[in-house]
């Protein structure tokens, strides 16, 4: 299915979850957030929520800078 991650359309296997989602996209999901359709979906619900196609998702992750 495709869903849009971080403004770039892509294809991601269906079912997907947002745990599975962070897994694939990041080294390990310490300090980072998402966004789904614009709402914050809290760390403790990611295995299970289901991504549907047409979904907008943000993965975030802090970056030092100064």
């Amino acid at each position: 299915m495709q869903l849009t991650v971080n403004g770039v359309p892509t294809d991601v296997p269906d079912p997907t979850t947002v745990a599975a989602l962070v897994a694939e996209r990041t080294e390990g999901h310490r300090r980072v957030a998402v966004a789904v359709n614009g709402g914050v979906v809290p760390r403790s619900s990611w295995e299970a929520t289901a991504l549907a196609a047409g979904d907008a998702v943000e993965v975030l992750a802090p970056t030092a800078g100064g």
